[in-house]
């Protein structure tokens, strides 16, 4: 009985050690088992720890369909090239920010621990990383081009193989400033080299279809040399820190170059180009060439017509000033009916007269007018004017260096030096029989009929204006001094601004309100520009403060002398584009999608135009 009990447990003994031999060595095993490998795989991604899971998890976590795939190949694939940038981002955020250096020590711990855990096995890894690369890129759909690529399951970004590129030149130049690297003189020799064709094909392109049909052969064989570049550069730490420092020196040299374009931009916006510097010099000499009988323009029994749509028009720009009349004049239903006030300074008024005199705006009715003929506007009037001509003003616009002069300068531009910037709180008195006014800028074209401005019901306010609500800096507390107690206790900072260059004036209610008497007093008190900085803006808000009724911002957008992202409908659908800010449109830092309004109501082809060589 002992004996058969004896041999009972060694048959099973035997039996449990053949079956483990034979569950390791037939391949068929796998399917007799409970659970696959994949199914191993996903309970393992799937556990989870009472811990801070976000302080483990410093890299994003793969995915089981990444892990099943295994980690070769995940790194290079067009198909992850935006799960690479997104970790590159988020590590280079890390490292460049100096309040979460905690994430910084976090980070160099795991990649020194990483790299010394996975030292026996990286040789093998880069080989296999490498040849996984070649696989993946010979793998890709062919493009179009580089045009939009079909892949399976995926939509690639129109630039996926720009971005590539560009990643690829800065991973390449951090391998050529690392010791170990230089070291190798043949690996710098062949990095160089792979840097050129890169850059070669790369140009100026912005999207794959603008690369070379070899662009495809070049990151193939960069890819390759940076796998070598890895072989030869082993700890991730001297590769992040030397990120974060080409990170700094990029945001350097950017706030470098953003003050250089300020200064610059600010410097072309009060350059007069050539061509309109020679314009209204060769249109002076010609108007002085003609007979008094010659210099008058018809029908001025209009000008005084309150029947009429009467239009104000400040400038001395003579070429900005002709596109504003004749995109109104080419947009009007009656264009009889129009009739257009221009008031410039004494060096452009023979031009002007002259340039309207040789191109009659059609039907329409022009006066031209010279504001030194204003003898009523000088400084023992206006404030403004008596502040213009101050030492202190002067001394401010053209002693850079001098100790009180502002830093910045958009608030140092000549151009306020001029009354032809302050006329428009002048409207009642240069316009004594006119009960209402539309005030247009010289940076503005209209596209649509205005004289249904016209008809629109003021509601006993002065002035007609499209809000600017959309943007913070459109605010009251963006152009006023709301630490002066002057403002704080008269104004709300949250107050919605409104824009100048299209504005509806009744002129019979800002004689009512005695509105210029409020613009006077408010110019006292800012003498020494203690409540705004230079402009008319500011002092528009406050002479204007609850006397401003809301257009329809059909009438009016903004924004296309700065803002190169303005929405395309609005521009179509908008009676006036205003290209306020420096980037006008006839100047060539003009933004070039937006020239195209502008410049359509030009002729090129004018004698005048060909002469100065303007052109579009």
């Amino acid at each position: 009985m002992m004996v058969k009990l004896r041999n009972l447990v060694l048959f099973f003994m035997l039996l449990t050690v053949v079956a483990h031999i034979l569950l390791y060595t037939d391949p068929a095993a796998s399917f007799k088992t409970p659970f696959s490998k994949r199914d191993f795989l996903e309970d393992v991604t799937a556990l989870t720890f009472n811990s801070d899971e976000n302080r483990l998890n410093l890299l994003p976590r793969e995915s089981p369909a990444v892990l099943r795939g295994g980690l070769v190949g995940a790194v290079y694939s067009d198909k992850n090239s935006r799960r690479l940038d997104q970790l590159s981002a988020r590590v280079l955020s890390a490292t460049d920010d100096d309040t979460h250096s905690h994430t910084d020590i976090s980070i160099k711990q795991v990649t020194h621990d990483a790299a010394s855990d996975s030292h026996i096995n990286r040789e093998n890894m880069h080989v296999q990383l490498t040849q996984q690369t070649s696989e993946k890129v010979d793998e890709q759909p062919e493009p179009n081009a580089f045009g939009a690529k079909k892949d399976t399951g995926n939509v690639l970004m129109p630039d996926a193989q720009v971005r590539h590129l560009k990643d690829q030149l800065i991973r390449a130049k951090v391998y050529l400033s690392l010791p170990s690297a230089k070291a190798n003189a043949h690996f710098v020799r062949e990095l160089r080299l792979r840097i050129k064709e890169v850059q070669r094909a790369l140009a100026d392109a912005s999207k794959d279809s603008d690369l070379p049909k070899t662009a495809i052969e070049k990151l193939k064989a960069m890819e390759q040399t940076l796998a070598k570049g890895k072989q030869i550069q082993d700890d991730c730490s001297t590769v992040v820190k030397k990120l974060r420092a080409m990170l700094h020196s990029a945001d350097e040299q950017l706030r470098v170059h953003k003050k250089q374009t300020m200064f610059l931009t600010q410097l072309t916006a009060k350059t007069i180009p050539k061509g309109l510097h020679c314009l209204p010099l060769r249109l002076t000499t010609d108007y002085y060439a003609l007979n008094s009988s010659e210099q008058q323009f018809p029908n001025q029994e209009k000008l005084e017509d309150t029947q009429l749509y009467h239009y104000a028009l400040f400038s001395d720009n003579v070429l900005a000033t002709s596109v504003v009349v004749n995109s109104t004049i080419t947009n009007a239903k009656h264009p009889l009916k129009h009739v257009f006030h221009i008031v410039t300074d004494r060096l452009n008024y023979a031009a002007m007269r002259m340039w309207f005199l040789d191109n009659p705006p059609g039907k329409a009715t022009i006066q031209v007018q010279n504001v030194e003929e204003f003898t009523w506007l000088n400084s023992s009037y206006s404030p403004v004017l008596k502040q213009l001509s101050s030492r202190s003003m002067i001394d401010y616009y053209f002693r850079a260096h001098h100790t009180n002069s502002d830093t910045n300068l958009k608030f140092r531009n000549p151009k306020y030096l001029s009354i032809l910037n302050h006329l428009r709180f002048y409207l009642p008195e240069i316009f004594p029989k006119l009960s209402k006014v539309l005030f247009l800028d010289d940076d503005i074209v209209v596209q649509k009929d205005l004289s249904g401005l016209w008809s629109v019901d003021l509601k006993g306010n002065v002035n007609g204006a499209v809000e600017t609500c959309g943007e913070s800096f459109h605010r009251f507390d963006r152009y006023l001094n709301f630490s002066n107690p002057l403002i704080s206790k008269n104004f709300d900072p949250r107050a919605c601004g409104w824009a100048y260059g299209m504005n509806v004036f009744d002129l019979d209610e800002w004689k009512r309100q005695n509105i210029t008497e409020v613009y006077h007093r408010w110019q006292d008190l800012n003498q020494d520009r203690e409540l705004w900085k230079l402009g008319t803006l500011p002092p528009g808000l406050i002479t204007f403060w609850r006397r401003t009724y809301p257009l329809d911002r059909k009438w009016h957008i903004l924004g296309l002398g700065y803002n190169p992202s303005v929405n395309q409908r609005d521009i179509e659908r908008a009676a006036v584009i205003h290209y306020n800010g420096n980037l006008k449109p006839w100047l060539e830092i003009g933004i070039p999608r937006y020239r195209g309004f502008w410049s359509k109501h030009v002729d090129y082809e004018h004698v005048y135009l060909r002469e100065c060589n303007i052109n579009p």
